[in-house]
């Protein structure tokens, strides 16, 4: 009946909403852990070579110069040698833009989904539903 398909249509959209602030609250407690890393960013590796040996070091890269230099904002910021407190820290922001990030995108789904379930559209009879 008309009535159990509108009940239907409300508890599916309950569930969604339930689910968007259950991952909205999970990216507030990574954002409470610690600092998180800018959009974009990642460790890199790179070798510096010495008179005597090559040397491992470390540096967070951007797409765009957002770390703050003397002269110009840089794309890099060196974190120094492996297991550095820089690069350790650095791994770690990482991670947490990583978890948010996905966390996000599974966020911008669960709306497009909600906004599915209330979409008057019809293409050739079949509703707009995205899977």
């Amino acid at each position: 009946t008309p009535h159990q398909k509108e009940q239907e249509t409300a508890d599916r959209a309950e569930r969604i909403q339930a689910a968007i602030t259950t991952l909205e609250s999970k990216i507030r407690q990574i954002r409470l852990e610690g600092e998180v890393a800018p959009k974009g960013c990642y460790v890199a590796r790179y070798q510096a070579r010495g008179q005597r040996a090559a040397y491992w070091y470390y540096k967070l890269q951007a797409a765009e110069p957002i770390f703050p230099t003397k002269d110009k904002p840089s794309r890099y910021k060196q974190l120094g040698k492996a297991g550095s407190c820089a690069h350790v820290d650095s791994v770690i922001q990482v991670a947490r833009r990583v978890q948010i990030d996905e966390l996000q995108r599974a966020i911008d789904s669960l709306k497009q989904s909600w906004a599915d379930l209330y979409s008057t559209k019809e293409d050739s009879g079949q509703s707009t539903r995205r899977e």
